[in-house]
């Protein structure tokens, strides 16, 4: 059963877009529409505001923490066309490590890769491109709405007796958008290429998640949308993706995350709900449980104007 371990009164001034907690499971960081990016400290219990970031001139849309090998690192995208990297120099120092402002509209994910190909954040954005290193043109019609790495390492069973080695797996990406399409991107040489597109929802995607390869032998992708949906794909090889419909929601889902161990899978939505979803061994996901007493406005990619009252275009420029 889902439960309240804390609530945290951030002082944000407008709607939180994204909550997102480090590595290590002390620290919190959240963004809003008031243009602030702020940091808690959250060990044991604690709440306590390490940090408030000002560099957006625009809501910040999503969160995302470096892996700690980097450092203490945070990423942050916003409607106003630009990507910061924060660091932390010292003990409750902050930094603008980096800035990326070459976007022509508004940026609406970011996604580290997997620790074990370096430091490389991938971005989202209205200008239907993504990024890396290098642009992805015309990912998605309208925009790009989401992003997520394909773990590092390819999936194998937990119980295979080979000699331990890293077998890392070609570079990947998945994406969501605004033309209700998911798309698999592979690395080839210096550039990205369409692997793969995947077809079933009717309206936005909002959220794209690929689950963890800890002793699975699939891949698995999950994602949602403003029709109501959350899908499930799943592929043994890369090339055949089997989608099957978790769930028709009451309302938009905003969000789906998958945990350490990519068992269970996480949802919440315009419904005001929280939700964790596992797969039996017959193959059909369960709802192992539900919280209702999230806040009016979860901590998901809402636009201003509440779960209500969406407005896309607040969200292209």
């Amino acid at each position: 059963m889902v439960s309240v371990l804390n609530t945290i009164d951030t002082g944000h001034e407008d709607m939180i877009h994204c909550a997102d907690v480090d590595y290590y499971g002390l620290r919190l960081a959240t963004c809003s529409s008031d243009n602030s990016v702020k940091i808690f400290d959250i060990k044991s219990g604690a709440q306590t505001l390490a940090a408030d970031l000002k560099g957006h001139r625009g809501p910040v849309w999503q969160v995302a923490w470096g892996h700690p090998r980097y450092g203490n690192v945070l990423a942050s995208c916003s409607y106003d066309r630009k990507v910061i990297i924060w660091k932390e120099a010292g003990p409750g120092d902050w930094t603008r490590w980096y800035e990326y402002s070459n976007h022509d509209s508004s940026v609406n994910s970011v996604s580290w890769a997997p620790a074990e190909y370096g430091l490389i954040l991938a971005c989202g954005s209205s200008d239907a491109g993504t990024w890396d290193s290098k642009k992805i043109p015309n990912v998605h019609t309208i925009g790009c709405n989401t992003v997520s790495w394909c773990p590092a390492t390819v999936p194998e069973p937990a119980f295979d007796q080979r000699p331990n080695k890293t077998n890392l797996a070609v570079k990947r990406l998945v994406t969501g958008g605004c033309d209700n399409a998911v798309k698999i991107w592979k690395e080839e040489g210096d550039r990205w290429e369409e692997e793969k597109r995947l077809e079933l929802h009717s309206d936005w995607v909002r959220d794209v998640a690929w689950a963890p390869s800890v002793g699975m032998p699939r891949h698995q992708i999950a994602s949602c949308s403003q029709d109501r949906r959350v899908v499930i794909w799943t592929s043994d090889d890369l090339v055949t993706w089997q989608p099957t419909v978790l769930n028709n929601f009451d309302d938009v889902v905003w969000n789906v995350s998958w945990s350490l161990t990519g068992n269970i899978l996480g949802v919440s939505g315009g419904d005001n709900k929280v939700s964790l979803w596992k797969e039996t061994n017959e193959g059909q996901w369960v709802c192992i449980s539900e919280d209702t007493n999230t806040a009016t406005a979860p901590a998901s990619q809402q636009p201003s104007g509440g779960p209500n009252n969406f407005i896309p275009e607040q969200r292209t420029l």
